[in-house]
């Protein structure tokens, strides 16, 4: 009888990592959860707390990371993710991009384990090449407020590829694109919650700029069976994880006023510095290398997306 894999998930305790814990153990492999909850919230893994296969580590992993015993994968999700708290936290995005991700890969050469990096579609910036394959090298402003986002996770690649090829870590390195699903703050800033929010409560929706700027958007759940896909695959390259169905801005708040049935109204306001104007990935690696593409329509991931705010906000 093979002995039980042991994966490390920093940042565990977000959105996106705490639904790779359930993946992982899904797949009879033992997590242990390592986040500093400065972003991240227990609820969101309260009901894993009675496994006995799981285990959570209140820590920040810009500081030297100790995990006794055998560890065979080590994921690497903690930053701060959203616009609102990369730009109230650029310091600390800033420090777990760097300083995280090389304590994580640390960790990974020790233990002699498979390290993933996840990563963003923000490496792009504000692409010029339209969908964004993963050879294109990018268009980001390194001095506007969301460098700190976009060049952490630049950074963290090239932190990510250097190990691999002078310490011969076994990488991985999954450019994430826009995620939404259960778990997701209210809060968070990001389009979907902001305009799901904003209609079960019938105030208008804004959308900022004039609404024409396109975003592309991934259920959590195919997300992560991408993710795992990558992970238990040999692709040390990076590889766009994502939902290539785009829609505008303001047809996506309209499809948010009609599957909520919300009374609400649209009113715009100008755009951030440095919002990406397009936004969809090529995912023709992921399908070649992977065999993965997404297979939950927009529609029935917001259905569920959007009970489980209703829940959030007790409306029935």
């Amino acid at each position: 009888m093979s002995k039980r894999k042991t994966a490390v998930v920093t940042g565990g305790a977000g959105f996106l990592g705490s639904h790779l814990c359930d993946k992982l153990l899904a797949n009879d492999i033992s997590v242990i959860c390592v986040d500093n909850l400065l972003t991240g919230s227990l609820q969101n893994i309260s009901h894993l707390f009675g496994n006995d296969h799981f285990k959570f580590i209140k820590h920040d992993v810009t500081n030297f990371t100790h995990i006794p015993g055998d560890v065979d994968f080590v994921l690497h999700f903690a930053s701060p993710a959203s616009p609102i708290d990369y730009l109230e936290l650029p310091i600390q995005t800033l420090k777990v991009g760097s300083l995280g991700t090389h304590k994580a890969l640390g960790l990974a050469k020790d233990k002699n384990a498979v390290f993933l990096l996840a990563s963003t579609s923000e490496v792009y910036g504000d692409p010029e090449i339209h969908p964004q394959p993963e050879d294109y090298w990018g268009n980001v402003n390194p001095v506007g407020p969301r460098g700190v986002y976009d060049e952490a996770k630049r950074f963290a690649e090239a932190m990510t590829m250097a190990y691999n090829r002078f310490h011969h870590v076994d990488t991985r390195i999954a450019r994430i694109f826009n995620t939404y699903g259960p778990r997701m703050r209210l809060d968070d800033g990001r389009a979907l919650p902001a305009f799901v929010s904003q209609a079960l409560t019938g105030k208008n929706i804004t959308v900022f700029g004039d609404g024409t700027q396109t975003r592309s958007f991934c259920y959590v759940d195919d997300l992560i069976d991408g993710i795992f896909k990558l992970l238990m695959s040999d692709e040390t390259n990076p590889i766009n994880i994502g939902n290539p169905a785009e829609i505008t801005i303001a047809e996506f708040a309209e499809e948010i006023i009609r599957i909520t049935g919300s009374k609400s109204r649209i009113v715009f306001k100008p755009l951030p510095v440095d919002d990406p104007k397009v936004r969809q990935p090529d995912i023709k690696k992921a399908q070649e290398l992977l065999g993965w593409e997404p297979r939950i329509s927009r529609e029935e991931g917001l259905k569920t997306t959007i009970e489980f705010f209703k829940k959030q906000l007790a409306i029935s």
